[in-house]
């Protein structure tokens, strides 16, 4: 097989003589690219996953006889990687980080017991089952992804960070120029 480098009209590219057509939305290992380089499908797709995994524990989950940290490690190991898989080269937005977080709290006020009429904030049920908030989760997950780069041999980031700033010059306010002459 062979890419022949050739591009059509239409936007199609032919490998080994075969058309292989344009397409909107594609799957790559476990993501969902699209065209737009929205990221909604994948957080969509998450949220069903993660409520698949959910389903399947909820028998540990909804114990009534289990303590809470103990189902908040059993959710922590089972249902939070895959509601967050791929997360790390996520370009989030607030509102679909919402929705992540929307999804979780329903989780664990499922586990616990309670429902929204209950009114017991969210911060409450998260200190009883042991769980961080989802945002602080993604960003440490980010952090994390980020070190791995920063510690490869020949990151862009460490280029950047061997930059020798010595013959820039600091920018100094009116009154410091006047006061130095």
């Amino acid at each position: 097989m062979w890419y022949s480098g050739v591009e059509s009209d239409g936007g199609e590219i032919t490998i080994g003589g075969v058309v292989i057509p344009r397409v909107e939305k594609f799957k790559y290992l476990g993501s969902i690219v699209e065209e737009k380089r929205d990221i909604d499908e994948d957080i969509n797709h998450s949220v069903r996953v993660g409520w698949q995994k959910w389903k399947k524990a909820s028998e540990v989950l909804c114990d009534n006889r289990i303590p809470f940290r103990l189902k908040g490690r059993v959710y922590r190991m089972v249902v939070r990687p895959a509601l967050l898989y791929g997360a790390k080269c996520w370009p989030i937005k607030k509102t679909q980080a919402q929705r992540l977080n929307v999804t979780e709290m329903r989780m664990l006020q499922r586990m616990c017991g309670y429902t929204r009429l209950d009114r017991i904030r969210n911060v409450v049920i998260r200190e009883r089952v042991g769980v961080i908030h989802l945002e602080e989760k993604l960003r440490e997950t980010r952090l994390r992804s980020f070190g791995h780069i920063k510690r490869s041999v020949d990151a862009p980031v460490k280029r950047c960070e061997a930059l020798d700033l010595l013959h820039y010059r600091e920018r100094r306010t009116k009154d410091e120029l006047e006061r130095d002459y």
